[in-house]
């Protein structure tokens, strides 16, 4: 296995890794809306759980992911899923130009992902 693949490789598992963070950071956010500022124990203890979940795979990625990058796409992802999933779950209203701004964090994230990708091939 050349040096190169092994790289691309580790650097998918970190993207795996970030990926993994974002869904437990929609986890922990939706959860600590229902815990009404810590005060329903059942969703206190579930975002204690998902906040323990999400810096754990932070930190994973963090090994092969620049921090600005990582963080940038750990938060996007945080905030349009709590905003999507909060307007299914929970009935919270999510307008035409909230979706619009939603959809302009996601082709962020995207092109971040792609200009890490271009940076591996550089």
């Amino acid at each position: 296995m050349t040096a190169t693949h092994e790289k691309n490789r580790s650097n998918g598992r970190a993207w795996t890794m970030l990926l993994l963070a974002g869904a437990f950071e929609i986890g922990y956010a939706l959860s600590v809306g229902g815990s009404h500022a810590f005060t329903v124990p059942s969703w206190s203890i579930a975002a204690f759980g998902f906040f323990l979940l999400t810096l754990y795979f932070l930190s994973a990625a963090l090994k092969s992911i620049d921090v600005g990058i990582a963080y940038a796409v750990w938060a996007g992802i945080g905030s349009v899923g709590a905003a999507i999933l909060g307007s299914i779950l929970l009935d919270q209203p999510l307008t035409q130009i909230q979706a619009f701004w939603l959809a302009v964090i996601i082709a962020g994230v995207v092109w971040l992902k792609l200009a890490d990708s271009a940076k591996l091939q550089g």
